[in-house]
């Protein structure tokens, strides 16, 4: 039951229409006696900068969930941001602090990894592939790194990104190999997609299923639908899959110790999700 007393989160993106996140955290909230409420609101890029300022303005406020296409923008927007969040060049969190100042933190490359590594797939001396260098990517290739990857490869139609992100994981992983500019999989024991590519029903494939091996891992963001049509293809080759969803599940206690709500496992969390595709 939402009152006069409810802390708020805003929920920021566009379009909303395939947003998981208020329906694990509001049922969460509610089992643990949690006064508080994830609130997805939509926001076109040309609206963001002034609809975050207006946003903050709110006295019962806590914080916000950023998503796409915001995460980059953010950077500039906030007053300060976690190394974690320099190093992806997007925030995908931000919290008021009592001093009135916006601090942006990002979590989807830790929950990404921990999904996939939760699941017995180590990232230390691998191979991996990411498509799509934006906030969601960048985060991701971020702790990609940070896991001890030996190798990474780059991919955004945008190739100008790619590179610059490239430049910012060497620079802070000397030991790392980074390419970009190709999207092929072929050799890869990894495979992510970080784009929006299967959030619409005729989208292309964001890469060719034939050249990733069976047994690759595949791991996606996109959270329209529960198996997108890429992870449908890796799973009838018989590569082992992550989908977007799961992210969610493992960044989620992250998120609620960076809000001041405590924590939970992502078994918890499951346990009371009403997820809808």
């Amino acid at each position: 039951m939402i009152s006069g007393k409810t802390t708020l989160i805003a929920h920021l993106g566009y379009p909303t229409e395939a947003f998981k996140a208020p329906m694990i955290y509001n049922p969460w909230f509610d089992k643990k006696g949690v006064d508080a409420v994830v609130v997805p609101m939509g926001v076109k890029p040309e609206d963001y900068a002034a609809s975050l300022a207006a946003i903050f303005r709110f006295s019962n406020i806590r914080g916000a969930l950023v998503t796409m296409p915001h995460k980059v923008t953010t950077v500039g927007l906030v007053d300060e941001v976690t190394p974690t969040a320099k190093i992806a060049g997007a925030c995908n969190a931000i919290l008021l602090r009592p001093d009135g100042t916006l601090l942006g933190d990002q979590f989807d490359g830790a929950g990404f990894v921990r999904g996939v590594e939760r699941k017995g797939r180590l990232f230390k001396g691998e191979r991996v592939m990411v498509s799509g260098t934006g906030g969601v990517g960048s985060a991701i290739a971020a702790s990609i790194a940070a896991a001890g990857a030996a190798e990474l490869a780059l991919f955004d139609t945008n190739d100008a990104s790619a590179k610059a992100l490239g430049e910012r994981l060497v620079a802070h992983y000397p030991q790392l190999k980074v390419s970009t500019g190709s999207k092929d999989p072929a050799g890869y024991g990894i495979v992510v997609n970080a784009t929006p590519l299967g959030m619409k029903d005729d989208d292309p494939l964001p890469y060719d299923v034939a050249r990733i091996s069976p047994d690759a891992f595949v791991g996606e963001v996109v959270m329209k639908s529960e198996f997108t049509p890429l992870l449908r293809a890796a799973k009838d080759k018989g590569c082992a899959v992550q989908v977007g969803t799961d992210m969610l599940f493992e960044m989620i206690p992250a998120y609620l110790e960076f809000f001041g709500f405590g924590t939970a496992t992502p078994e918890e969390l499951r346990a009371v999700a009403q997820l809808k595709y």
